[in-house]
């Protein structure tokens, strides 16, 4: 029963993530609900089956394929501390190239901050959280749930690079990355912006740290 629920609740996370954002259903909710009210909906519902599917490779039976290691906790360490930069620098920001930016009408390629190294900041975040995981997490349900997330965050760039190709038009589409690609690297982040946003990505990085025993029952600390 156990296998049966962490396969139930893959299912669930996929539709839940696949569904809402296709035509018809995403202009049909967006009427209803407005932009802000479906994103806040669509996020809600992404966190709730994520923690679902979490909760689900935790009660699966458990089959080891590896053991831990110390060394496992500083590699992740690591690692999450870039995804809380990367996170913070994206959060609440425009970029008309990946979903969930906001005030895209105000993006600027001379102030493109995190996206003139990627346009899929927050994929990115999900692909590194879920691909170093992997490693302290060696039974067979967290490596199919962490390799999967990690899977599913690669492939969704080539998901949503299609769909705005399809909604910007391949011609504005191309000129845009064009226009990134141009600018130096210096410069494109604004200084106070950035330096705020890298202070709220430590404390982000601190309170994972510290709840992460109380909500996972696991310390993150070697």
């Amino acid at each position: 029963m156990a296998w049966a629920e962490f396969a139930l609740a893959f299912t669930v996370f996929f539709a839940s993530h696949a569904l809402p954002v296709r035509p018809p259903l995403r202009p049909w909710l967006e009427a209803r609900l407005g932009q802000r009210g479906f994103t806040f909906a669509y996020s809600a519902l992404s966190l709730a089956v994520l923690a679902w599917v979490i909760g689900a490779a935790a009660r699966a039976p458990l089959k080891p394929l590896w053991g831990w290691a110390p060394w496992h906790a500083h590699v992740v360490l690591a690692v999450m501390l870039a995804v809380c930069l990367i996170l913070a620098l994206a959060i609440a920001r425009p970029n008309p190239l990946s979903f969930g930016g906001a005030r895209n009408d105000r993006f600027d390629p001379a102030r493109a901050g995190i996206v003139r190294l990627t346009r899929h900041p927050l994929l990115t975040a999900l692909a590194l959280w879920a691909g170093v995981h992997v490693l302290p997490n060696g039974d067979l349900a967290h490596v199919i749930l962490f390799g999967t997330f990690a899977g599913f965050a690669l492939i969704g760039r080539r998901m949503v690079d299609r769909r705005k190709r399809r909604t910007m038009g391949e011609g504005a589409w191309h000129d845009l990355r064009q226009r990134l690609r141009a600018r130096p690297l210096i410069g494109t982040f604004a200084v106070v912006d950035t330096g705020l946003r890298l202070i709220l990505g430590v404390g982000l990085y601190g309170a994972l740290i510290w709840f992460h025993p109380i909500v996972f029952g696991v310390s993150p600390l070697p």
